[in-house]
């Protein structure tokens, strides 16, 4: 016989995890995440400091679920896909760069907000590396694209690709010339994508 689960209940449970989201969420762009305790997410939320991390798992499950719209932005997928119909090289960083910046425009008060000062603590930089190798993995695509178009400069292998596409195209180029230099997105996009198929194509 099956567990009768409440509509309502489950409604319930999602709204409190909700405020603890958004409790947090404002905290953490406030005063950064290694400032904010548990203690104050839960009475943001006006809820108790256990239900706090039964619901969201604490703080590093909170920032997990903060950060997962970026990590797992329909983008991405949408990308590697144009990127594996694509048959000319500058194409492929130019889409690269295009969805790249879709991605961190698309929701820059939480990554540029939350990360670019740093996190402070080792299980949430944790956290924020998984979206990192995601990130690296997903570039990876991109390299071995170029490298089944022959597209490389001579003598550019594989993980040298993969790194210039990450100097040029990572989290932090854009972090440096939007965030810290004050650049549009449409000119770093513009320049990102001329200076990563200058480092990297024929």
């Amino acid at each position: 016989m099956g567990t009768y689960r409440s509509p309502r209940r489950a409604d319930a449970a999602a709204d409190t995890r909700a405020a603890i989201l958004r409790s947090a969420r404002e905290l953490f762009l406030i005063h950064g995440y290694s400032a904010v305790t548990v203690a104050q997410i839960a009475a943001g939320a006006r809820v108790a400091v256990p239900t706090v991390y039964n619901s969201a798992g604490g703080k590093t499950g909170i920032l997990a679920a903060l950060l997962a719209p970026a990590v797992n932005d329909p983008s991405v997928v949408e990308a590697l896909d144009a990127v594996a119909a694509a048959t000319d090289p500058g194409e492929v960083v130019d889409l690269t760069a295009a969805h790249t910046r879709q991605d961190h425009e698309r929701h820059w008060d939480i990554l540029f907000g939350l990360l670019h000062d740093g996190l402070g603590e080792a299980a949430a930089t944790e956290v924020h590396n998984a979206g990192i190798r995601a990130y690296i993995e997903a570039l990876t695509a991109v390299a071995d694209r170029l490298v089944a178009l022959d597209g490389l400069r001579p003598g550019l292998d594989r993980e040298t690709a993969v790194d210039l596409l990450w100097f040029y195209l990572g989290q932090r180029s854009w972090f440096v010339l939007v965030g810290e230099r004050g650049w549009s997105f449409d000119r770093a996009q513009e320049w990102l994508a001329a200076s990563a198929r200058q480092a990297l194509l024929r």
